[in-house]
C-alpha cells in the first residue's frame, strides 16, 4: 500500500509521525518547524506546513536565531525533543551554518532543510546559487558538512527512505547528536512519489542508558577508595541524562567535593553541602586549589574544554588520575582517563552501590566546607559593592537572582557575563541556568530565550545579554511578541565590547576597537556612542523600563514580572569594573616580539603560566 505525496509532503508527515521515548517516558520528538521562506522552500516545504497542520509552523526574523531558538528548545527538554529549521536557498541556508555549529559543539539535537539548487540543473545558475568551475555537483549548502554530525542531499524522492531513518538515529543519539542538515533541491521537493503507507506509521525512538563495563567499574571503584583528595566535575551530561538526584546522593553519602562546568551548572544546588561552585578559568578559589591539588579526578558529562581545564593548567598534583564517565567514548578518553563509556546516572548509580561505607577523611571535607563559606561571603559582597551608577555587572547579576524564582531560568551566551554568572549565579533548580559556551555565540541570547519559553511556558525566563550581543540578534523579540512568549530581557549597557576589551589589556594591548566610539584623527578613539537601546527595544513592541540604580532595577524586574509579554530593562554597567578571577588561568598566546613595553611584559608572564600546563 502506497501513499502519493511530494517530497516535502512526506518529510512533514514523517516527522510529526516520531516519538522519542526515556525511562517509560514518551514525547513527540518534533514540536514543530522554524523557518523564514523564499524562493527553494516556499513552493515546497512552505505548501507541506501549510497543508499539514500536524506540525506547527513558527515564522522567525533571521535564519540563524531560529536555530539558536531549536538548540536552546533541546537543551531544555533535555535532548527528548527537539524542532526543525527551514530555509530559502543561498544567504537563507548559509545564516543557518553557525546556528548548526553551536547546536553541534554543544550536543545538541537541531534539524535542518536548507532549500538548494535545482537537481536537473538545467536552469542554472539560478538566483542566490554559487557556481563552480570545477564541479556541478556543488552548492553553498556543503558548507554545513564541517559542522553538521549528519548531512545528505536528497536528489531523488525515494532517498528520504533511507535518510531520514538515519537522521533520527543521530537525532536521538546521546553520544552522537548535534545538528542534522537534509539539503533539499527545490524542483526535488514538489516532486511527488508513491511513498509505502508504512513509512508514516508512529515510530518511537528509545533514548537507552548503557552501562559501562563492569570490570573498568570495580577498577575505578577502586580508585576511588585509595583517593586522599578527590574532585568530582559535573559537565552538562549530568543534565541530559537527569542525573542530578543522583549525584547528589553519591556526594552526600561520599562526601566528594563537586564543581561544574558551564553546561553542568545547576548539576547540584547551590546550597549543597558539597557543591563548591564554578571550577576553571570563571571558577571559584576554592574549586580551583581542590582541583590543583587534587589525586583523583571524577569526570561526569565532561567533555573537558580549555575554560574548565585552565589550558590544562588547573590540575598540578602529579599523581592525579583521571576518571570518565561519559555516554560518548570520545569524551570518556579524555585526560588518559580510566574511561566508563555510559550514561551519567547509570554509572552514578552503580558506582555509589560499590561505594558503601566509603566516604572523604574528616579534615579533606572540613577544608572543602571552609572554602564555601568563604565563597558565600565574596558573592554577597560582590552582590552589594554599592558601585556607581553606573552600578557593577555583579550587581546586576545579584538583583536578577534575588527577585528571580527558583524555577526561573536565566539565559546568556557571550562576553563577560557567563565568566561572572558561572561564578556568581546561585542555582536553584537543574534547568535554571542556560548557558551557551561551548561555542560562546553572540547573539544567541534573545532567540536563546525564545527557544527555552517554548521549551517551559510554564517558567519565567530572564535574559540577560550585553550590548554588543544585543546589538547583533535583537530582532526576535518580535517573534516573542508574535507567538505570545514573554521574556524578561536585561540588557547591559557598558557601551562596548567590555570582555575582550579587558582580554586585550591583559595581553598588553590598549584595547582597540572594544568600546563603541566615533573615529577621530583616523582612529577609534572618539567620545562614546550613545546607542538608545531603550528605544530600539520599544520600536519593536517591548515593554521597556530605563533602570540607573539597584532599586530601579530591582523595581523595574518586579513590574516585568507582572507583564503579559515581553519586557525589556536597559541599565547602564561600568565598562572597567570586573568579577575577579580565582586561583586559574587561561591561555591566550601573547605577541613573542613587541616595541611596546606592556606587551613585553604581558609576553614574560605568559611564558612562566606555560611551564604549568600538563602535556596532555
Amino acid at each position: 500500500m502506497t501513499t502519493r505525496l511530494t517530497v516535502a509532503q512526506a518529510i512533514i508527515s514523517f516527522l510529526r509521525h516520531q516519538y522519542s521515548e526515556r525511562d517509560g517516558s514518551e514525547h513527540r520528538l518534533f514540536e514543530g518547524c522554524l523557518g523564514i521562506f523564499g524562493h527553494g522552500n516556499v513552493a515546497g516545504l512552505g505548501q507541506a506546513l501549510e497543508q499539514d497542520s500536524g506540525l506547527p509552523y513558527y515564522l522567525f526574523r533571521n535564519e540563524q536565531a531560529m536555530v539558536h531558538a531549536a538548540a536552546a528548545f533541546a537543551k531544555m527538554s533535555n535532548r527528548l525533543r527537539c524542532l526543525a529549521c527551514t530555509s530559502s536557498i543561498g544567504p537563507g541556508a548559509t545564516n543557518m551554518v553557525t546556528g548548526a555549529a553551536v547546536a553541534t559543539v554543544n550536543r545538541l539535537p537541531v534539524l535542518l532543510l536548507p532549500g538548494d539548487i535545482f537537481a536537473r540543473r538545467n536552469v542554472a545558475p539560478v538566483l542566490q546559487q554559487l557556481e563552480s568551475a570545477v564541479t556541478q555537483d556543488i552548492s553553498v549548502n556543503d558548507c554545513f558538512k564541517p559542522v553538521a554530525r549528519y548531512w545528505d542531499r536528497i536528489e531523488r524522492p525515494e532517498q528520504i527512505l533511507t535518510s531520514l531513518p538515519a537522521a533520527m538515529r543521530i537525532l536521538t543519539s546521546p553520544a552522537e547528536t548535534g545538528a542534522v542538515v537534509l539539503s533539499l533541491p527545490q524542483d526535488v521537493q514538489p516532486e511527488a512519489f508513491d511513498f509505502p503507507a508504512q513509512f508514516f506509521e508512529k515510530r518511537v525512538w528509545t533514548i537507552p542508558r548503557a552501562r559501562c563495563d563492569s570490570n573498568l567499574l570495580a577498577q575505578a571503584v577502586q580508585w576511588i577508595r585509595s583517593a586522599r583528595k578527590p574532585l568530582l566535575i559535573a559537565g552538562g551530561g549530568v543534565i541530559y541524562s537527569e542525573a542530578t538526584s543522583a549525584l547528589a546522593a553519591f556526594a552526600s553519602q561520599t562526601g566528594i567535593p563537586v564543581v561544574e562546568t558551564q553546561a553542568g551548572k545547576g548539576s547540584l544546588k547551590y546550597d549543597h553541602p558539597q557543591a563548591l561552585g564554578a571550577m576553571g578559568v570563571t571558577g571559584t578559589p576554592g574549586a580551583n586549589v581542590l582541583a590543583r591539588e587534587a589525586d583523583l579526578i571524577l569526570g561526569v558529562g565532561t567533555r573537558y574544554s580549555d575554560f574548565t581545564t585552565a589550558s590544562q593548567t588547573a590540575f598540578q598534583n602529579p599523581a592525579a588520575r583521571f576518571i570518565n564517565i561519559n555516554v560518548s567514548e570520545f569524551d570518556a578518553g579524555k585526560q588518559l582517563a580510566l574511561p566508563l563509556t555510559g550514561d551519567a546516572r547509570a554509572t552514578l548509580q552503580e558506582t555509589a552501590k560499590a561505594l558503601e561505607g566509603y566516604a572523604v577523611d574528616a579534615a579533606y571535607a572540613a577544608r572543602m566546607q571552609s572554602f564555601r563559606e568563604e565563597w558565600e561571603k565574596e558573592v554577597d559582597r560582590l552582590y552589594h559593592l554599592n558601585w556607581g551608577p553606573p552600578i557593577s555587572q555583579g550587581e546586576v547579576i545579584g538583583v536578577v537572582n534575588e527577585v528571580s524564582a527558583a524555577r526561573d531560568v536565566l539565559v546568556c551566551a557571550a562576553g563577560s557575563l557567563p565568566g561572572d554568572l558561572h561564578k556568581l549565579w546561585r542555582t536553584r533548580d537543574p534547568k535554571g541556568y542556560h548557558l551557551e559556551y561551548g561555542y560562546s555565540c553572540m547573539g544567541y541570547e534573545i532567540s536563546g530565550g525564545l527557544g527555552v519559553k517554548m521549551a517551559a511556558p510554564d517558567r519565567e525566563v530572564y535574559v540577560m545579554v550585553g550590548d554588543g550581543s544585543y546589538l547583533m540578534m535583537a530582532q526576535e523579540i518580535v517573534t516573542s511578541l508574535q507567538e505570545g512568549y514573554k521574556l524578561n530581557i536585561i540588557v547591559l549597557d557598558n557601551h562596548g565590547f567590555s570582555s575582550i576589551g579587558g582580554l586585550s589589556r591583559a595581553c598588553g594591548n590598549q584595547g582597540m576597537g572594544t568600546e563603541y566610539r566615533y573615529r577621530s584623527n583616523g582612529k577609534l578613539n572618539g567620545e562614546v556612542i550613545a546607542v538608545d537601546f531603550a528605544a530600539n527595544a520599544k520600536s519593536l513592541g517591548a515593554e521597556v523600563v530605563r533602570a540607573k540604580t539597584r532599586d530601579d532595577l530591582r523595581q523595574a524586574l518586579v513590574d516585568a514580572r507582572k507583564n503579559s509579554k515581553t519586557s525589556v530593562v536597559v541599565i547602564e554597567t561600568a565598562y572597567a569594573q570586573r568579577v575577579p578571577g580565582y586561583e586559574s588561568w587561561w591561555d591566550v598566546p601573547i605577541s613573542e616580539v613587541s616595541e611596546i613595553k606592556s606587551v613585553q611584559e604581558a609576553r614574560a608572564k605568559y611564558v612562566e603560566a606555560r611551564k604549568k600546563q600538563r602535556a596532555f
